[in-house]
């Protein structure tokens, strides 16, 4: 069973809380269905479509800012997109008058950590911002970075570790990728269909790391 985390719980758990939590641990074995990002392109389309590319060099970081992606914008109401995200991602999401989501339960795909807390968990850019600048959104309007920054249609837009998000940076999967090995098939899955949505280049070393996941799923 999967580690649950409360980083903000202030009183220890009691001796029969945790062996009632040591007796469900050995009747579970996988975390509870819930939501998820929307599912991505299958293995075989995703190696049909690397098969077309041709690698590009990445260009430069030169003029990058995250101001040039407009993102958490309002989706409706009082919610923007990092609380959809939360509420979708999540279990038994509660959130308050504001949107905010005030409890709750969030799996963490990347690292199989299981949050309490929103405020553990980080909305990941499966393509981060500054990888598809460099990747070609350099040349994009503000408009349409903003549309890929808050893009709820395509698996780009996932709720995660916020530190674990953190160590992932703008690295490509020839730099990084999830810890849960599990997960690594539906990780490159989702970034190929997003690159591929977005007609973002890939790089040599990042179609090689590519390729070598897809191919053992």
């Amino acid at each position: 069973m999967p580690a649950v985390y409360a980083r903000h719980v202030g009183m220890l758990a009691s001796a029969a809380t945790l062996a009632a939590l040591a007796s469900i641990a050995t009747l579970v074995n996988a975390p509870a269905a819930q939501a998820a990002p929307p599912a991505p392109i299958s293995a075989a389309a995703a190696r049909a479509y690397l098969a077309t590319v041709t690698p590009k060099a990445e260009g430069s970081s030169s003029g990058y800012s995250r101001a040039l992606f407009p993102h958490w914008i309002t989706q409706s109401g009082a919610c923007n997109t990092r609380e959809v995200v939360l509420k979708r991602d999540g279990v038994n999401v509660v959130q308050d008058s504001s949107c905010a989501a005030v409890s709750g339960s969030w799996y963490s795909e990347y690292d199989g950590a299981t949050w309490t807390a929103a405020s553990d968990l980080d909305i990941d850019h499966m393509v981060p911002l500054a990888e598809a600048w460099r990747s070609g959104a350099s040349s994009w309007t503000t408009a349409k970075r903003q549309q890929f920054a808050n893009d709820l249609t395509r698996p780009q837009l996932i709720a995660v570790t916020d530190n674990v998000n953190q160590a992932k940076g703008d690295k490509d999967p020839a730099a990084w990728l999830p810890s849960r090995t599990d997960y690594r098939c539906t990780y490159v899955r989702m970034w190929v269909n997003v690159k591929q949505y977005w007609d973002l280049s890939i790089d040599s070393a990042e179609k090689t790391a590519l390729t070598n996941v897809l191919n053992g799923c």
